[in-house]
């Protein structure tokens, strides 16, 4: 299971963000996941929650916001939805797309955290 050391690696980037800004709880990370990145959204979701067991991002979610496969039709001149991971063809006129726009992302966008206050 692939996803637990991706989990894993999240977590720890995570905590060097964390760290930089003085010990800040991260409460959420923000993770864009395409459809052709070969990560299974279900197990990464499992994986991060054992990945942050023991550390400071203990009870942090992972929020993940799926990317669709986007790929140019050379036909319609247009970026275009493919709809199925099994035909890559346009949606609109049918012929066969290989160029690949969006889908394969793996990318941590934000992370929320939390402002330490310092102690007067």
């Amino acid at each position: 299971m692939h996803e637990l050391s991706i989990a894993m690696s999240i977590v720890e980037m995570a905590e060097e963000e964390s760290n930089r800004h003085g010990g800040a709880r991260v409460s959420a990370v923000h993770l864009k996941l395409g459809a052709l990145s070969g990560v299974v959204k279900d197990a990464l979701l499992a994986s991060y929650e054992m990945a942050c067991e023991g550390t400071p991002l203990a009870g942090s979610a992972l929020r993940i916001k799926e990317v669709p496969i986007v790929a140019h039709c050379a036909v319609c001149n247009e970026p275009r939805e493919v709809e199925s991971l099994q035909w890559f063809v346009c949606p609109v006129c049918a012929s066969p797309v290989s160029k690949i726009l969006q889908g394969r992302e793996m990318e941590v966008v934000a992370l929320e955290i939390e402002e330490v206050e310092a102690c007067l």
